[in-house]
């Protein structure tokens, strides 16, 4: 039976993982500091963790927590960081330091006791925008989109003569663009992790995921995935708020489908020392999904607000080309998009939350990051 350590596993898709793995035969073992802005002030062990993983509190960035972590275990999962686009633009030294220097304490505790295999957790948000077809059909890259296109409120990317460009699925091929602290971080994780792999002669994977949904995730954190802001919105009788004009595409991945990804990275030797995408594939607009949510929730008379506005570091499409996992991993999505938002409106059913998002876009505003 192989020992697994997941650090950041007390989180929304740590906690999936622990119970994909409890369920094959794992044992697992957790690392995770309970962070007040996801688990809450009294920072309790969560009641979804399942008892049979046994959890250490303590920082990611602390050697001695690290070290006493690793101890008997045959594999890392390495999801301990602080996520947030917007949040990372003014919180800097944070998010250098959990996303950064803790993975490098990590890598130096398992460079100290080598051979084990690790798999990283990286981000679509590494890409920046995605890939797009121009009107002669060649496909290329989309670039950045210029403050005063921005400031006009002309959201869609053009070909530089008047055309727009039409987003089509990311591979893993192209080139990162980084346009967030987070970003950078999530790259520096990824990079880090497959070279020091590479260089110490132990397996090491990265999984860049897409929008991860599903029960579990921190209502009340205002930095979290956008479904669940939404639906922290909508359970207190408030619109969800959308930049631009609701019509950018992402790429919807229930965490059940991220979970079983993961543990496919693990078991599959040929995927040492490379990356994937772990996601859906199905590109959905965000005011689509927004309206899909609150029907579910029985919420269909609160419309999506609309602001107009742009944030920075956000950018306009970007969806999953999922066929190297599936030919390398055999990786398949299982849980479609309808289903799983289903399930997530009857677990929202038990829940309760805190209404954030007006102080987090205060917090934008206040220091220029909205436009």
């Amino acid at each position: 039976m192989q020992h697994v350590l997941i650090t950041g596993g007390a989180g929304f898709i740590g906690s999936h993982l622990a119970d994909e793995l409890l369920a094959h035969g794992y044992r697992v073992r957790v690392l995770d500091c309970l962070d007040p802005q996801v688990h809450g002030e009294q920072r309790r062990r969560p009641d979804y963790l399942s008892p049979e993983v046994e959890l250490q509190v303590g920082d990611v960035c602390d050697k001695e927590a690290v070290t006493k972590a690793l101890q008997g275990v045959d594999a890392v999962f390495h999801f301990a960081a602080a996520v947030g686009v917007g949040q990372s633009m003014y919180e800097l030294a944070h998010y250098t330091r959990v996303n950064n220097l803790g993975t490098a304490v990590v890598l130096e505790a398992m460079i100290a006791n080598p051979g084990r295999k690790l798999v990283v957790a990286s981000s679509m948000s590494l890409y920046g925008e995605g890939l797009y077809r121009d009107s002669k059909g060649q496909v290329r890259e989309g670039g950045e989109r210029s403050l005063d296109q921005l400031k006009r409120a002309s959201w869609e990317l053009d070909d530089g003569h008047g055309g727009v460009l039409e987003p089509v699925p990311t591979p893993e091929t192209k080139q990162p663009t980084l346009a967030s602290v987070y970003a950078l971080s999530k790259f520096d994780q990824e990079r880090m992790c497959l070279m020091t792999g590479r260089a110490y002669n132990f397996p090491a994977v990265a999984l860049r995921f897409f929008n991860a949904y599903g029960p579990r995730q921190a209502l009340s954190n205002p930095y979290t995935g956008v479904l669940a802001i939404f639906a922290s919105r909508l359970m207190n009788d408030s619109a969800p708020k959308i930049f631009e004009d609701g019509l950018q595409q992402r790429d919807f991945v229930s965490v059940y489908d991220v979970a079983r990804g993961c543990r496919l990275a693990l078991e599959t030797p040929q995927a040492a020392g490379d990356v994937f995408n772990i996601g859906s594939g199905k590109p959905q607009t965000v005011q689509a999904v927004a309206s899909r949510l609150a029907r579910v929730m029985g919420k269909e008379h609160i419309a999506p607000e609309i602001v107009g506005k742009y944030r920075v570091g956000d950018i306009r499409h970007c969806f999953a080309d999922i066929g190297k996992a599936q030919r390398v991993l055999g990786y398949q999505p299982q849980v479609m998009l309808d289903d799983g938002m289903a399930e997530l409106a009857a677990w929202l059913e038990g829940q309760a939350a805190v209404d954030r998002v007006a102080q987090a876009s205060a917090e934008l505003s206040a220091r220029g990051l909205t436009v």
